[in-house]
């Protein structure tokens, strides 16, 4: 797993520093089972708001049996619909489809789009004000 830039393109390592420096939101890394598997919570009310787990291809519907990173984000449905049809964007791996869907971190997707995504993310697990 690459965890340095590739290009302009987005990978586990550039998130996470991402994560950290604009929200002050470490990894959390809950499973022992999966010790590639990271999540990163909001620090006012520890809703979700990003996921970032290494896969075998296959069981994500592509050809290959190695493991490639993915980021698991929170979008709303207009977003899901924009990106649902793009080779780097797939339905979410293990979380709500209707809610969630999965970015391939292999370096394919921009730096800036991905960003995008952990922003909007972030703000839709804020949640309603009371």
């Amino acid at each position: 797993m690459d965890n340095v830039s590739i290009e302009n393109g987005a990978t586990r390592g550039s998130v996470t520093e991402y994560a950290e420096k604009t929200y002050g939101t470490p990894p959390e890394f809950l499973w022992l089972r999966f010790p590639l598997y990271s999540i990163f919570r909001r620090p006012d009310n520890k809703k979700w708001y990003a996921v970032i787990m290494d896969i075998p291809k296959y069981k994500l519907g592509l050809d290959g049996r190695e493991h490639v990173d993915i980021l698991d984000v929170k979008c709303d449905t207009v977003v899901r619909e924009i990106f649902r049809n793009k080779r780097v964007f797939l339905p979410a791996y293990h979380l709500y489809k209707d809610n969630w869907i999965s970015v391939l971190l292999d370096g394919s997707v921009d730096v800036s789009t991905v960003f995008g995504l952990v922003d909007a993310s972030y703000a839709i697990a804020k949640g309603k004000a009371k």
